[in-house]
């Protein structure tokens, strides 16, 4: 469904997916608390609900249906507009960052999301189910929306912090011949995006956390702290990941230059050792006329002998010097 409803009366759902005048109505209730979850809407049905409903600030709504990629946090008196994000991880392994444009009032709440959020979607069937907390109040049932966005990025953490450790793994061991700076830099592109998401959305929860706003009430703003906090560790989390994905890459990068220059130090080795027969063929391929040593009948056998001693030589020489 596009437009999702739902009205609650002292903590008690009353009301789900009302008509557009019964909204109104519900609207106009000043007992009443008012839940409208938009997902991906037409722009007639956004115009309806933002603007002519709820009568938002242009400026709120053009923040809201365009696509923002850090969040935000408005006041407007009467409410606050909120530009908040969801994380997972897809089943192609690829990081997918969620925007949730919230609208919080005294006695409402508008959501307004172009795909569906997991964090939404469990507390709308918590509250069909009757297994949600009570909807007492706006901005318990904000605090309840920023929790799930929150706890979204737990699952995401712990795929990063299980990829690193087994990349850490691999790097330390050397074993195997799987090229690893392609998975660090895929880790790490995520890492990125996920720290410029969570920061600003970090900043989001400390002005709610302040009581700056008369939307947030003195009782609710430890619930806040509690989502600031897990942003926190989750942040403290990411910058571990950080610290330990650098360690791999230098571990990975000095393991491969290693086994480069042993790479290189065997075949410096073998072309030293083939020296002495170059010397000398070069040496007696010379076109000289008189060359006394070639007419001795033993020439050739000498000439062998020294050449291999020579090599043997050169060979035990750099097997002393562990060159291979």
């Amino acid at each position: 469904m596009v437009i999702e409803s739902f009205v609650f009366n002292e903590g008690r759902q009353v009301g789900h997916n009302l008509e557009r005048e019964a909204l109104r109505l519900a609207r106009a209730d000043k007992g009443l608390i008012v839940w409208i979850d938009l997902t991906n809407p037409t722009p007639e049905e956004t115009k309806e609900v933002l603007e002519i409903l709820f009568e938002f600030h242009p400026l709120a709504i053009e923040d809201c249906v365009a696509v923002s990629e850090l969040p935000k946090i408005e006041d407007y008196e009467e409410y606050l507009f909120m530009i908040t994000h969801s994380v997972a991880i897809t089943p192609e392994k690829t990081l997918k960052i969620s925007e949730l444009n919230l609208f919080l009032g005294k006695e409402f709440v508008v959501t307004f999301h172009r795909e569906a959020i997991p964090g939404v979607s469990i507390i709308k069937d918590r509250l069909m189910k009757g297994t949600g907390q009570p909807v007492r109040a706006a901005d318990r049932l904000a605090h309840q929306i920023l929790d799930q966005l929150a706890d979204s990025y737990l699952p995401v953490v712990e795929g990063l912090t299980e990829d690193m450790e087994e990349v850490e793994e691999k790097a330390l061991s050397g074993v195997g011949k799987e090229d690893l700076s392609k998975r660090i830099l895929r880790a790490r592109r995520r890492l990125s995006s996920l720290r410029q998401t969570l920061r600003p959305q970090r900043e989001v929860m400390a002005r709610l956390t302040r009581g700056e706003s008369k939307l947030i009430r003195s009782m609710t703003l430890p619930y806040f702290r509690d989502v600031q906090d897990a942003m926190t560790q989750v942040d403290e989390r990411l910058q571990g990941c950080n610290d330990r994905m650098m360690v791999a890459f230098d571990v990975y990068t000095n393991r491969s230059a290693h086994e480069a220059n042993e790479g290189i130090k065997v075949l410096t080795a073998l072309t030293a050792i083939t020296i002495p027969p170059v010397v000398v063929g070069s040496w007696y391929g010379m076109n000289f006329r008189h060359m006394p040593e070639l007419e001795h009948p033993h020439a050739y056998l000498g000439l062998m002998g020294i050449t291999l001693s020579l090599m043997i030589g050169m060979g035990l020489w750099m097997k002393f010097k562990k060159w291979f």
